[in-house]
C-alpha cells in the first residue's frame, strides 16, 4: 500500500503545472468511446492492415474491427471477465492481438503483453504477478508456453490462437478444460458489446514488464488516460489526421509499437500497416505500395537497412515518395547512424524519446524545422537532440534533490504529465525512489540548450541506471551476471553494454578466469547461450586479471566498454554465435 506521501507525490507527477489544462485535456471518456466514434464516422474505411512473413495481407474497416472487438469483449465476459480484471497476450505481431487489445479496452479490462524474447522464469513471473485471468496465446508457442501457464493458478483459461484447432499435443489440455481455440468461441458470440459497467478514463489499460538493474521486472501500470493523452499528444506534434497511414515494423508487446502505431491511428482516425516482423528487403517495398506517410523505428533497423542496401550490389535507392518522416527513439542513436541513414535514404529522422513508464514518447524534434535547423540539432552537439518537450508533458534537468538545472549541465531527465504511469504495480520501494520529488526520474543522464526562441532541446548522454539498451529493449546486467558467473572455470564475470552499430549496444562479457583453469571463449558463450536467450546472451568475451570495482565494490562497467571497440561494426547472428 503506498503512503499518502508518496501517493501525493505521484499525483503531482501525472499533472502538469497550469492546472486548468489538467480536465478535459482528452476529449474521450475512454477508449471503448473512441472506438464507437471512430467506426460511427470512418464505417467502412481501413483501419488494420496486416502483412505476415509470408506477404499475405489481411484488411479490416473500422466498422468491422470494432464489430470484431465486441464479439472478443463479448467472448471474455462469457468466461466471467469483468472491469478491473487482467489478461495477457503471448503473441508475435498478428490483426488478432490488437483485437485482443482494443476488446479489452472496450470492457475496462487491462492488458498484460509478454514478451517471447524472456526466459521462460521471467514468464512465469509475470503472469503470476500480474495475476492475469485469461491468456491469448499464439499457437506457434504452445508447446513451450503451456508448460509453464498449467502451473499458475491465477489463469482459468487460455485462448489458443491461430490454424488448426486439434493438434498434438493439446488434446491433453482440452481434456482439462485448460484450452480454448479463439476462432471457435469468437462464432459463440454476438458483435455487439454492451456492460452495466462504466469504463472510465482512470481504468488500468496495460501493464508492461520492464527490466530493472535488479532482481524482476517492475510491471509499469498505464491508464486509459494515458494512452488517450500520448496519443494525442504524439498525433498533434506530427500532423497525423485521418488522411494519413502509419506503418508499424516494431513489437507490439512494447509500447512504441502499441501506442505509436495502435493507439495514435486510432486517435487521429487513421490507418495501420502492421508487419509481423521488420524485413529489410520489404520495408520500402511495403511502403511504396501501401503509400505509407510515418513510420516509427529503433535505431537498430537504420543499421540493417543501411546494410542490406550496401550489401546488395546493383540495388537501386528505394522509392518512398509517400513517406514525410520516420520516428526514432528507444535506443541510442548516434549522430553518425542518423547522418548516415538520412543523407543515404534523403529521409528525416524525427528523433525522440519516452520511457514505458511514461506511455512512449515524451519529447520529438519539431517537424517544422527547415533542413539547416534539423541538422544542427541532429549533428552539431555530440549527440543527437531527442528534441523537445511535447504538450501533454513537461521535462527537466534536474540535480538529486530535483532542483531543475541550468542549460548545458548534465543531470537526469525528468518528466511530469498526463502520460506519466499510475504507478509501479506492487513495487512500493521503486514507487519512492522513482517519485521522490514529485516527477518522474528517468534514471537516464542528459542535458538541454536553448534556441533562440528559449525553447528548450534537450539530449540523452547516457543512462545513470546500468541498463543494456540491445535494439531498444532494456537488459538488466546483473541477470546476466549471474550466468557468465556460474560457468565452470570463471571466477568472476560481468555483462558489459558496448557501442554498436546494428543494435546500439550489444552485450559482452569481462571476465576473470580461475588460476591454471583451460578456459576458452567459446566455452563462455556456449554456456550462456544454454542459459540466456540470444538477445541478452554475450557475443563477446574479454579476458582480465582484475574487473574495476568503486570502493564501496560495486563494479564499473563503463571502464570495460573501451575494450570492446574492435566489435563497434560487428553484426552478430544467432547462427553465428
Amino acid at each position: 500500500m503506498l503512503s499518502q506521501e508518496i501517493q501525493e507525490k505521484i499525483d503531482h507527477a501525472r499533472t502538469i503545472t497550469d492546472a486548468s489544462s489538467n480536465a478535459g485535456y482528452v476529449g474521450y471518456e475512454n477508449i471503448g468511446e473512441l472506438m464507437f466514434k471512430r467506426a460511427r464516422d470512418y464505417d467502412t474505411k481501413p483501419f488494420l492492415i496486416y502483412y505476415d512473413l509470408e506477404g499475405n495481407r489481411r484488411e479490416d474497416n473500422y466498422k468491422d474491427f470494432f464489430m470484431l472487438c465486441g464479439m472478443c469483449a463479448n467472448m471474455m465476459h462469457s468466461f466471467g471477465l469483468r472491469r478491473g480484471d487482467r489478461i495477457a497476450t503471448i503473441s508475435h505481431n498478428h490483426a488478432d492481438t490488437v483485437v485482443h487489445y482494443f476488446a479489452a479496452w472496450l470492457m475496462g479490462v487491462c492488458v498484460v503483453p509478454v514478451s517471447l524474447s524472456e526466459d521462460d522464469n521471467r514468464i512465469q513471473y509475470i503472469l503470476e504477478n500480474s495475476k492475469a485471468k485469461l491468456v491469448f496465446l499464439r499457437k506457434d508457442y504452445s508447446e513451450r508456453v503451456l508448460p509453464i501457464i498449467e502451473n499458475i493458478s491465477s489463469i482459468e483459461a487460455t485462448m489458443l490462437c491461430g490454424e488448426d484447432p486439434h493438434p498434438n499435443p493439446l488434446p491433453e489440455y482440452r481434456e482439462r478444460g485448460q484450452i480454448l481455440w479463439f476462432d471457435e468461441e469468437l462464432l459463440k458470440v454476438r458483435s455487439i458489446f454492451t456492460s452495466d459497467e462504466a469504463v472510465t478514463k482512470d481504468d488500468e489499460a496495460l501493464i508492461v514488464y520492464t527490466s530493472g538493474t535488479t532482481g524482476n521486472p517492475k510491471g509499469v501500470v498505464l491508464t486509459q488516460y494515458n494512452l488517450l493523452a500520448d496519443a494525442k499528444g504524439i498525433s498533434e506534434w506530427h500532423g497525423i489526421t485521418n488522411s494519413q497511414r502509419m506503418m508499424c515494423v516494431l513489437p507490439i508487446h512494447h509500447v512504441n509499437g502499441t501506442i505509436v502505431t495502435l493507439v495514435t491511428p486510432m486517435y487521429a482516425g487513421a490507418n495501420i500497416v502492421l508487419n509481423q516482423k521488420f524485413q529489410s528487403e520489404h520495408f520500402f517495398e511495403r511502403i511504396e505500395k501501401e503509400k505509407v506517410n510515418i513510420v516509427s523505428v529503433v535505431p537498430t533497423l537504420f543499421a540493417f537497412l543501411l546494410e542490406y542496401y550496401k550489401t546488395n550490389d546493383g540495388r537501386q535507392t528505394p522509392k518512398h515518395g509517400s513517406l514525410r518522416h520516420i520516428i526514432c527513439g528507444a535506443g541510442p542513436l548516434t549522430v553518425e547512424l542518423g547522418e548516415q541513414f538520412e543523407e543515404t535514404f534523403r529521409i528525416p529522422i524525427v528523433h525522440g524519446y519516452g520511457l514505458s513508464e511514461t506511455t512512449c514518447y515524451s519529447c520529438y524534434l519539431p517537424t517544422s524545422l527547415s533542413t539547416v535547423e534539423h541538422k544542427h540539432w541532429m549533428r552539431d552537439f555530440g549527440f543527437p537532440s531527442i528534441g523537445c518537450a511535447i504538450p501533454q508533458n513537461e521535462m527537466m534537468i534536474a540535480d538529486e534533490e530535483g532542483h531543475e538545472l541550468a542549460p548545458s549541465q548534465k543531470g537526469e531527465i525528468a518528466i511530469r504529465g498526463f502520460n506519466v504511469m499510475k504507478y509501479y504495480y506492487d513495487n512500493d520501494d521503486a514507487n519512492e525512489k522513482t517519485f521522490s520529488y514529485g516527477w518522474f526520474r528517468s534514471g537516464d543522464e542528459g542535458f538541454y540548450e536553448l534556441d533562440g526562441r528559449g525553447n528548450k532541446y534537450f539530449f540523452i548522454t547516457g543512462r545513470l541506471k546500468e541498463l543494456i539498451i540491445r535494439g531498444g529493449v532494456n537488459i538488466s546486467p546483473l541477470e546476466i551476471d549471474e550466468v557468465i558467473s556460474k560457468c565452470p572455470g570463471v571466477k568472476c564475470g560481468i555483462a558489459v553494454g558496448f557501442e554498436n552499430d546494428f543494435y546500439g549496444e550489444e552485450v559482452g562479457a569481462y571476465v576473470q578466469k580461475i588460476n591454471d583453469v583451460t578456459l576458452s571463449a567459446d566455452d563462455i558463450l556456449s554456456f550462456c547461450n544454454k542459459h540466456l536467450p540470444f538477445s541478452k546472451a554475450p557475443k563477446v568475451v574479454i579476458f582480465g586479471n582484475d574487473i574495476p570495482v568503486t570502493s564501496t565494490g560495486k563494479y564499473q562497467r563503463n571502464k570495460c566498454k573501451p575494450l570492446f571497440k574492435d566489435w563497434k561494426a560487428a553484426q552478430f547472428r544467432k547462427e553465428n554465435i
